[in-house]
């Protein structure tokens, strides 16, 4: 059994891990090999980046896993747990550091949001 103040350190950690597989440009290395993003343009002359999914088999199952947040956050989440009860001198660090970083970009979106509500 874990306390919950280990299940929030997880659950900011995987959040946190999860964002970062599936959406920050700093991981598009890690999707690359898996995804194909193209700029379209619409009808109304916007354009939209379209994202396609490589390959078949196994290539393909990792590319929709990490096209979808649901899906790569159940992986983090199971890793991140795993390697907790497993290694937990190797794994607790990466877990601290991910939920601070969570922690941190939640206030940056709420320190923005109440920023842009004043000018």
């Amino acid at each position: 059994m874990i306390s919950w103040f280990t299940l929030g350190l997880l659950g900011l950690a995987a959040f946190r891990l999860t964002r970062l597989l599936v959406y920050d440009d700093i991981a598009r290395f890690i999707r690359a090999p898996f995804h194909e993003e193209k700029e379209e343009t619409l009808a109304d002359g916007t354009t939209e980046v379209v994202l396609y999914i490589k390959g078949r088999g196994l290539r393909r199952f990792i590319g929709e896993l990490l096209s979808c947040q649901w899906c790569t956050g159940i992986w983090s989440s199971a890793c991140l747990y795993a390697g907790y009860v497993l290694w937990p001198v190797l794994f607790l660090p990466v877990i601290i550091i991910l939920a601070v970083a969570a922690i941190s970009s939640m206030l940056e979106v709420l320190v923005s949001f109440f920023l842009s509500r004043t000018e």
